[in-house]
């Protein structure tokens, strides 16, 4: 039996909120900032047009490993109207995600502008595009780990405004990891140094690591 111990009994400090009687912005803010670190998704896509689009979302995670999966929640724009991200996956229905190392934060960061529909963001900040194996979306040749996808289910959470989301179930097709951060079958955290989206304009590095075993039942 495990006794964990406060100076103050922490169920007497607690506030508790009601989401339907705070505003969406302050549920936004609750929940970007208590839901932390998050890993970001730099997802890269195409339009019918041929016309590469990369943007950065830490509404992003694993989903499953047979098939394997990842999962990236598109947030609506200011005005309920869809991100151009989510506009080229739903024509296409292929993507790419890349991986976000910290020497990748700047041009990572400028990729969030609201550039017009149809400019091609990496070119624009300077990213290198990589052809890939299975999809018509570049990869990142900056990004040490990148997951070619494809559309497996698209789930619409809220209404068509502000604060819903559409939720992208992707099928990774290949996989490309450097071999410098790829041991053995494991990924070296130190040599991935990978970028944390924490509350409001803050970011996080990934230190302090240390290792668990899995207990048995005691």
């Amino acid at each position: 039996m495990y006794l964990l111990t406060h100076g103050n009994d922490l169920r007497m400090s607690l506030i508790s909120l009601d989401p339907s009687r705070i505003s969406m912005s302050d549920m936004y803010k609750l929940m970007i900032g208590g839901i932390v670190p998050r890993p970001i998704g730099f997802v890269s896509t195409v339009n019918r047009a041929g016309q590469g689009n990369l943007a950065p979302f830490s509404y992003f995670n694993a989903v499953s490993s047979d098939p394997p999966c990842v999962s990236v929640s598109i947030t609506r724009k200011t005005d309920g109207s869809k991100k151009d991200t989510l506009i080229n996956i739903e024509e296409t229905g292929q993507l790419v995600v890349n991986i976000v190392s910290e020497s990748m934060v700047e041009p990572m960061n400028q990729c969030s502008a609201e550039y017009p529909y149809g400019v091609d963001e990496m070119a624009k900040v300077g990213l290198t595009p990589v052809p890939s194996l299975k999809v018509k979306p570049a990869r990142v040749g900056e990004s040490l780990i990148q997951f070619e996808c494809e559309t497996y289910q698209i789930v619409e959470v809220g209404e068509a405004k502000l604060g819903a989301s559409s939720l992208v179930i992707a099928r990774v097709v290949q996989v490309h990891v450097n071999e410098r951060v790829y041991s053995k079958g494991r990924i070296l955290i130190d040599e991935l140094k990978p970028l944390a989206r924490l509350g409001g304009l803050s970011y996080g590095k990934v230190s302090g690591v240390f290792d668990l075993p899995r207990p048995g039942v005691s």
